[in-house]
Order: C-alpha cells, then structure tokens, then sequence
C-alpha cells in the first residue's frame, strides 16, 4: 500500500517516521517543506499538493492542527477531495471536531473513498517508536483495510464505531490528561512550597493512589524543568475548548471543564500559545515565587520498550 501523510509536525513527523522506517513506500507534504527533509533524505517522496498525492497514493493521512487547516485541506483547490477516488483511504489522525469530521467523510463517501477517523494518544515520545495507542473511528471493512498501517503507527488499536466517535473519545482523553496536568502542578508546588523533598515526593505519588500516566511522564520534564513533551499550550485549548463544546451541546453542566479552559486560556494569555503546555505550571511558580524543580529527572520522556507491531484490543484490552 503507497501512503500519504500530510502534516509533518509534533506528532504527525513522529508517525510517518515509524512508516518510513519500516518499509512504507511514502509520500509526504507539509507547508514548511524543511520538515520533509529528513523524510527525503532516507527515500520517501515528495508531493507539490494534497491532490496529487491523492491522486498517487492509496491511502491519504492528514494530522494537522485545527480543523480549519484540515478543510482547507480536504476542500481546497489541489486538495485531497480533489484527487482521491474510489476505493483509497483518507485517515484523519489529527485532534479535531467529530462534527468536521463526519462533514467531510461524506464527501469522501460520496466519493468512492473510504474515510477513517484515527487521532492518537499516549504522547509524541511513544508516536516516535510507533508504541502509541490509536482509536479508530470507521466502518469494519474500512478499519480491516487500514489496519496493517495502523498497526506500523501505533501499539494498541481500538475500533470504536462509526466514523466521528474516535474524535470524540479522543478529546475526552486530552480533558483527562489535562486535569491531570493541572492537579500534578498543584500538587507538585504545594509539596515545594512546604519545604518537602520533590524526588520524593515524585516517588510518593507514583506508589500511591494518586499516580497516573501523567504524572510518571510529564510529572518528571516538570522537574527536570525542560517541561518538554512536544506539545503547546495553545493545542491544548483547542482540545480542551472541543471537549467543553461537545459537554455544551448535550447540556451536561460540568463544573471542572470550564475552569480547565480559562486556566489555560490565561496561559496562552500570559506565555504564548506556542508555549510548552507543562509550564503552565508557571502561573503558580509566580504566585509563590519559587522553582518546582529538582534534580535526577530526564529532560525529555523517552519510551524504552522496544517498538512492536501493533495488534487490535477489544474491551477486554488483550491481544
């Protein structure tokens, strides 16, 4: 299967790095060509549009930053819409609205092609060895027909429905993690703020009740003070802002979430949307005027197991 990927980013350069380096014949694309660089390099081909490289390949993936770039996109005038036929694959692994999502895979359906809505989660350090976790939003017959490719990208695959529903569980899990990012930060500079040693306190919590993913991840680029997880405060908002709407739009009154939005958007505020997201921690590092950080921690998280073909999961998590 020829594959195409547009949006060479944090994330998406992460993902066609681990088709690339494993035998994909691929094609790529992004706006500032001096990401595709090193793709070049070791042999994958360039494309001069979104249409053409549909026109070329068998499967199209875009994983892009807003869902307005992912229009444009789809619908502009070389775009993918404009090139892809029957029986090829459009994968939509970005963060996005499921509303978008569902807008534009029937103009795909309409088409003869076969869209799939498959955004990621687990961290760009996991994207980068192809141990991330994928949810895949898209008829049986489609998900059978990806899934050697996802199973290149991605560790755990889960087929959650139709087309739509992954963007929306996707979104759910950014809220989560960014819950938790707020609570890890609090808790982390109270622990400083009283005078309590941060290794062991990092330790307390990672034996406790009160570990997470997060916090065995971003809890220690906190400390090490990098706070690098190759994602911005501004991505951020967007995820969380999606949540909140699609919570809006079914009248469920949440009480967490809307406080979750105006702390980050007075970070975007205070520090730049381009701002890594772990520094939000920064407002409290203000207020307190004190360091959260400590010594013996990485300044970057790395995923040590080693890369392995993904398989599908099903409710019961196994292989």
């Amino acid at each position: 299967m020829k594959v195409g990927f547009i949006g060479l980013g944090n994330a998406g350069g992460k993902l066609a790095g681990s088709l690339l380096r494993n035998g994909i014949d691929l094609t790529v694309r992004d706006l500032d060509k001096s990401l595709a660089t090193k793709f070049l390099e070791k042999g994958a081909n360039w494309s001069e549009s979104p249409r053409k490289m549909a026109e070329s390949v068998d499967m199209v993936i875009t994983c892009l930053p807003s869902p307005s770039v992912c229009s444009s996109v789809m619908e502009g005038e070389d775009g993918i819409l404009k090139g892809i036929s029957k029986g090829k694959i459009w994968a939509e692994m970005s963060t996005t609205d499921s509303n978008e999502v569902r807008r534009l895979s029937k103009e795909v359906l309409n088409l003869g092609a076969h869209p799939i809505d498959c955004p990621v989660s687990g961290g760009c350090h996991r994207a980068e060895t192809g141990n991330i976790s994928i949810l895949a939003g898209c008829d049986r017959a489609t998900f059978e027909k990806a899934l050697p490719i996802l199973r290149i990208m991605g560790r755990q695959i889960l087929h959650v429905g139709e087309i739509g529903t992954a963007s929306i569980l996707k979104v759910m899990t950014n809220y989560l993690a960014t819950v938790n990012l707020i609570s890890v930060s609090e808790a982390l500079t109270t622990a400083a703020a009283m005078g309590l040693d941060l290794q062991t306190t990092y330790n307390a919590i990672a034996i406790s009740s009160g570990n997470s993913f997060v916090h065995e991840t971003e809890g220690k680029v906190i400390l090490n003070g990098s706070r690098d997880i190759n994602f911005t405060m501004g991505l951020v908002l967007k995820d969380t802002s999606l949540f909140q709407k699609l919570a809006e739009d079914h009248n469920v009154p949440l009480e967490i979430s809307p406080k979750v939005v105006e702390i980050f958007t007075d970070g975007v505020k205070r520090y730049g949307s381009d701002e890594l997201s772990p520094n939000i921690i920064k407002r409290l590092e203000e207020a307190k005027n004190i360091s959260v950080t400590a010594p013996g921690f990485p300044e970057s998280m790395i995923d040590d197991e080693p890369e392995e073909l993904g398989y599908e999961v099903g409710s019961g998590l196994s292989h």
